[in-house]
């Protein structure tokens, strides 16, 4: 497969959903599995920059007055224990500017690496992720971060729509379900890879090895 021309996006890989103090832990989620990826995105960060290719970070959050987070999904995180907005050990839960929101240190952003802040799961909605790859010419993109069935699926999704080649980089995707991990893969697979492709870290660093 050709790498070029093509984006790494790291998806929501911030400190409320993967350190202990923050939303996802204040959800009840296991943030010992949604850190699993973690060496694994590393891995193909220094790869993707040491070939030049784009990287693109996002984070989910919302405005400190909330008016870009709509009543159900505020009504939503209220059930599960971790109201966004309020207030936590990291500040405001999922709320843009705090400390929680941002990346965590292990994988922060480098100068010149877009950073796409989004109000909703998929990366696409509300936010200018779509230019930033078209001014660039994009069409492959690969796909990592947290949760593999929520904010990466739906990202996918949005991906696929819009006509990117998009391949999942499963053992880079973490989530508290097991269950829902697996189910995310396998879905990308139906109807001949409906979704694009699933494939494994070393396998995606060889193929852009190879390429390069």
């Amino acid at each position: 497969m050709n790498r070029q021309p093509s984006a790494l996006i790291v998806i929501d890989m911030q400190r409320d959903f993967l350190a202990p103090e923050g939303y996802a832990a204040k959800a009840g989620m296991e943030v010992a599995a949604l850190r699993r990826p973690i060496p694994f995105v590393r891995m193909l960060l220094d790869q993707a920059r040491n070939s030049g290719m784009l990287v693109v970070h996002t984070r989910e959050g919302h405005r400190p007055d909330m008016s870009d987070c709509p009543p159900a999904k505020l009504a939503r995180s209220r059930e599960a224990g971790a109201e966004i907005g309020s207030k936590g050990p990291l500040g405001r839960l999922l709320v843009r500017g705090e400390y929680g929101h941002d990346i965590i240190d292990e994988l922060q952003a480098l100068t010149g690496e877009p950073v796409v802040d989004k109000p909703g799961y998929g990366a696409f909605h509300q936010t200018d992720l779509a230019q930033i790859l078209e001014t660039r010419g994009i069409r492959r993109l690969y796909l990592c971060g947290v949760t593999t069935e929520v904010c990466v699926h739906s990202t996918l999704r949005e991906a696929v729509d819009r006509g990117f080649e998009c391949v999942l980089v499963a053992d880079a995707c973490g989530s508290a379900h097991p269950v829902l991990h697996e189910a995310a893969l396998q879905m990308v697979a139906v109807e001949g890879g409906i979704f694009g492709r699933v494939a494994a870290t070393q396998s995606v660093i060889n193929t852009w090895e190879v390429s390069s």
